[in-house]
């Protein structure tokens, strides 16, 4: 059972003016039209991530798959390249294979561009990645920026070098043809607006440039202290200063030192708060919000052992955020969009060189490291109470927005003298999203690493033990799965812990399930379900309890006994505002009404938990569900739908495990419907809506807005091919009042009674009226019909 929200892979958008780059960017085309891999390399600063991006973006339409962006600089350990090329790619590899195996299986038959940026740290690993793409498939092309070449004999080279510079005593009449001067003027004009090149400031500007190099981040740096200095004033504090560093000439200034040089300047200019804020900022990874700011710089014990002179020890909240303010506007920190508000960064360049100055404060390292780690255990457990709640797609996009931040944590736990155990807690913390948001093997990856760094018999330990045979399940590896479960029921009943060894039952349950035993699964859950959630446990996992025990009644033809464990599911969902759990309620749902032949219920159910797991990007779910669909539509006699949506299933599926976890039913029920639609509609009809579908697979969200809102094609096909009528269908030409239609809305995606009051701020006996007018109004007798009709409205 596994999804993720959908993380920003694509090309990022750009918010600053593009300078001309016309040589390289030709160069880049060329070298990507007739080789397969090609690395920019250059100095740090030299803008070969913006230049990829551009070479990228203007090629893109070569390739039918697309472009992703695999984002390496807030990453340290080898082992997570391949799966973060695979998340990159949207992939949620539930197979056995090994990781990079599974990656090029998945992407044997695609033509794609994979951008990997920032591999200078990880080489091999890189190195590896390129190659197996390379040797695997025939359509992947691969281009990426490193500070060094990965070494591979199949590797095309493009030196990034800085931006030209003019002469600054020679002709100046048109500087517009110099990019350095032109990065300069745009830079220095956001700032100072008005600001523009003249005949009598071009001298003074270009001096300034060749000063710098002709390095980008340098340049930009420098603009930045045009709010308090002119053109002529940078020059000759530049000049100082590269005087002070080289004794004499600022010419005798090595090339590879001018951007240490630019950015000591920089620091200089910031004031002691600044300073210290940009040390402290520099262990986060990737991107932060203000929150996780304060958390790792202020506090009680973030009072430095040797702080700047004029540094406030401890460090406030607002002085976090003064200093935050600061950096922004001296262009040291980012400023960027995320899921929950505005979010920071570091440049990579100006994250090493904070981290350079942390090194240099005695303790202040390890301590700020701590800090971070905390606070990314702090947001694990807050996010895992509020896990079985309305509130589960923000939880997910926080969560991946933060995904750096906590492999960061992770990885300082598990390699630091005393920390091991804190790593376990919260890579137990996160067994949510591990398992929720399809990354069952990045979740075993660290599960591994914390359990044997961690082999005192601690409720952590107990914890880690199932969660990691939950995952190992997930990846087909049911022995082993069965194994840690049961040493984690064990453990937990050695120490008490009636919650933990409610959890680990879960999964003995579910492994138990897979194994086909189905007798053994049904007394578990049913055991399990009429005990009720002890103490502790999570009601998630309370929740999957039940569908499990649907699930064995239905494939032993119980389908009225599953039907009714799933109606109390779903109430139980519904008073929570849950969707997650909800959506797999729905599904068992729709497959016992399958077992009862009543299509029409089946249809609404696996619709509405269709959406629902498009709202949590829920990929396993929703590839099980268009399986489920496929065969409801064959049933029905609208093969042109069960076509369409077996081409979208198999794509679905193809980012999964093509062999649809070897599972004998799934197949079978697939090619059923294939063999069935093939011949209603004749090979070539098949085939142009089984296409169609495959097209659709390009999104998640297209693939589901098919599902959900094509219609049945004729009502006469579901008494031809044995349905029944079910329950009373939701009516349609029904006016509901805008009030009603608000309601309604909210219904639909899942919340409860309370929570619609909540939201539309009216009492909760209001929100109830509503909720049973709208039932009276459409002839619905439950909320999920009423959701099937927002739907169809829609």
């Amino acid at each position: 059972m596994g999804g993720s929200a959908p993380r920003d892979h694509q090309l990022p958008v750009e918010t600053t003016t593009f300078v001309d780059r016309r040589g390289e960017l030709a160069a880049g085309r060329e070298l990507l039209a007739r080789t397969r891999l090609v690395t920019l390399t250059g100095p740090g600063g030299v803008g070969k991530t913006r230049l990829a991006a551009r070479i990228a973006g203007a090629v893109r339409r070569t390739f039918p798959d697309g472009v992703r962006v695999v984002h390496l600089s807030g990453l340290d350990d080898p082992a997570l390249v391949p799966l973060a090329a695979a998340d990159a790619l949207d992939l949620h590899d539930h197979s056995a294979q090994p990781p990079l195996q599974a990656l090029v299986e998945r992407l044997r038959d695609r033509r794609l561009l994979l951008l990997v940026d920032n591999c200078e740290h990880l080489l091999p690993a890189c190195a590896e990645l390129a190659a197996a793409l390379l040797h695997g498939t025939t359509g992947v092309r691969i281009l990426a920026t490193s500070r060094h070449r990965l070494g591979l004999t199949e590797e095309h080279l493009l030196d990034v070098r800085p931006l030209p510079v003019p002469d600054p005593d020679g002709d100046l009449t048109t500087p517009e043809g110099y990019p350095a001067l032109a990065l300069f003027a745009d830079r220095a004009a956001a700032v100072v607006p008005g600001f523009r090149l003249t005949a009598a400031n071009r001298g003074a500007v270009a001096r300034l440039c060749r000063r710098l190099d002709g390095l980008p981040l340098a340049i930009e740096l420098a603009a930045v202290r045009m709010r308090v200095l002119d053109v002529g004033q940078l020059l000759d504090r530049l000049d100082d200063r590269y005087r002070l560093l080289t004794g004499g000439s600022p010419a005798a200034l090595p090339r590879h030192q001018t951007l240490r040089a630019a950015v000591d300047w920089s620091h200089e200019l910031c004031d002691a708060r600044e300073q210290l804020v940009w040390a402290r900022l520099s262990v986060l990874a990737g991107s932060f919000d203000l929150e996780t700011a304060e958390a790792v710089c202020a506090g009680e014990d973030a009072a430095p052992a040797e702080a700047p002179v004029g540094a406030t020890a401890p460090l406030r909240g607002y002085d976090v955020l003064d200093a935050v303010t600061g950096l922004v506007d001296k262009s040291v920190l980012s400023r960027e969009s995320g899921p929950d508000g505005i979010r920071y960064r570091l440049l990579d360049t100006l994250r090493h060189y904070g981290l350079d100055r942390l090194r240099r404060l005695p303790g202040e390292e390890p301590a700020a490291r701590r800090r971070q780690r905390d606070w990314m255990l702090h947001r694990a457990a807050a996010c895992e109470r509020a896990w079985f709640g309305p509130g589960q797609r923000e939880i997910v996009a926080r969560l991946r927005a933060d995904q750096d931040n906590l492999r960061t944590a992770l990885d300082f736990s598990l390699t630091t003298p005393g920390e091991p155990l804190p790593g376990l807690r919260l890579a137990g913390t996160l067994w949510f999203y591990w398992h929720a948001c399809g990354a069952p093997r990045e979740g075993r990856h660290w599960l591994d690493r914390a359990l044997a760094a961690n082999p005192d018999p601690t409720r952590e330990r107990a914890r880690g033990l199932w969660i990691a045979g939950l995952l190992a399940a997930a990846t087909h590896d049911l022995t082993a799965g069965l194994a840690l479960a049961r040493d984690a029921h064990a453990l937990a009943q050695d120490l008490d812990d009636a919650a933990e060894a409610a959890h680990a039952e879960y999964v003995i349950g579910v492994i138990t399930l897979f194994m086909d035993d189905l007798p053994t699964a049904l007394k578990h859950f049913e055991a399990s379900v009429l005990r009720g959630p002890v103490p502790g446990q999570h009601l998630s996992l309370y929740g999957l309890d039940q569908v499990e025990l649907a699930c064995a009644l239905g494939f032993l033809g119980e389908a009225e006994r599953a039907v009714e464990v799933c109606e109390r599911a779903r109430r139980m969902c519904e008073r929570h505002g849950e969707e997650w759990v909800h959506s797999y309620v729905l599904r068992m749902l729709a497959l016992a009404h399958t077992v009862q032949r009543d299509w029409q219920q089946a249809d609404h159910h696996a619709r509405h938990a269709l959406r629902l797991k498009l709202a949590v990007h829920d990929v396993t779910g929703s590839a099980l569900t268009l399986d489920l669909l496929a065969r409801i539509a064959t049933e029905t006699g609208a093969h042109e739908r069960a076509a369409v949506l077996l081409g979208a299933a198999d794509h679905t599926w193809a980012g999964i495990d093509r062999d649809r976890w070897g599972s004998a039913a799934l197949k079978a029920t697939r090619r059923d419907s294939e063999t069935r639609s093939r011949e209603a509609l004749g090979p070539p009809g098949f085939r142009r809506a089984y296409e169609r579908g495959r097209g659709l697979g390009a999104g998640l969200a297209e693939t589901v807005d098919y599902a959900v809102h094509d219609a049945l094609h004729d009502t006469g096909s579901r008494a031809v091919n044995g349905g029944r009528s079910g329950s009373p269908r939701p009516a349609t030409g029904i006016h509901l009042t805008r009030r009603e239609r608000e309601v309604a809305e909210l219904v639909a995606q899942g919340l409860a009674n309370q929570q619609i009051a909540d939201r539309l701020i009216i009492a909760r006996r209001t929100a109830e009226g509503h909720v049973e007018r709208i039932l009276g109004k459409l002839g619905c007798n439950n909320r999920s019909q009423i959701a099937a009709w927002m739907a169809a409205q829609r």
